[in-house]
């Protein structure tokens, strides 16, 4: 992220609806989340719920784009404002020491061309130990109309995301999620075509998809799934 600018995609109100996805990701990156919290591109600020717990020390919410960061105070819960800061602007835009403890990229690196120096710029703000976290699309064969609409530049594998890893992280976790959802984003690239979902569609996923994936996805070792989530960690 390079600086103050304007997202081009019109799905995160859409995506406020589904609970039980930010539950679930929030379950599985929950014990890499502590002290403080950089949230980078926070989009509406609606992660900080699920997110939030006894560790966290304050909580800082950083987007490009201002029309989002204004919307913050009302999807995140008071008690997370109240020990929050909004910063306009990105990584970029932030002196270069080491100043938090957790870094999120929450369905945000994919939007970015030069990922690659993003990751590494934001190693430099975490302190010793700290972690950075970062949840991704998966699988470049599910590239649709949808990634296009909202600005994605790649979906990820295993192997493309460790070599987007600063050099001397250490993996704490990595692993696919939302295994059948998989074969959602599939119908869509191959059959729908939709450039953006609707609100039914978001809907069924989120109350019918999200738990039978959660039930199966450890049934199926992680192997593959819809997204990709990270933990890295900061010797």
């Amino acid at each position: 992220m390079t600086g103050p600018q304007d997202y081009i995609g019109e799905e995160l109100g859409l995506f406020l609806h589904a609970t039980n996805w930010k539950r679930y990701f929030a379950a599985r990156c929950g014990p890499y989340v502590r002290g403080a919290v950089l949230d980078a591109g926070c989009g509406l600020g609606a992660n900080a719920e699920h997110l939030w717990n006894d560790t966290v020390t304050g909580w800082t919410f950083l987007e490009p784009d201002r029309r989002l960061l204004d919307q913050v105070p009302a999807n995140a819960p008071a008690h997370v404002v109240e020990r929050s800061q909004r910063i306009h602007g990105t990584t970029a835009d932030l002196p270069s020491v080491p100043t938090y403890d957790t870094i999120l990229y929450l369905d945000v690196i994919e939007h970015i061309e030069q990922s690659r120096a993003e990751l590494a710029r934001a190693f430099q703000l975490l302190r010793p130990g700290g972690h950075l976290v970062i949840l991704v699309p998966a699988f470049n064969m599910l590239y649709s109309p949808f990634d296009k609409a909202i600005g994605h530049f790649r979906r990820y594998d295993k192997a493309m995301l460790r070599a987007e890893l600063p050099p001397g992280g250490r993996i704490a976790r990595l692993e696919y999620l939302d295994s059948l959802a998989f074969f959602m984003s599939l119908a869509n690239k191959w059959v729908l075509g939709q450039r953006y979902p609707t609100l039914k569609q978001v809907m069924f996923w989120d109350r019918t998809i999200v738990p039978l994936s959660r039930l199966a996805d450890p049934m199926l070792f992680h192997t593959f799934g819809k997204s990709l989530l990270c933990a890295c960690q900061r010797p």
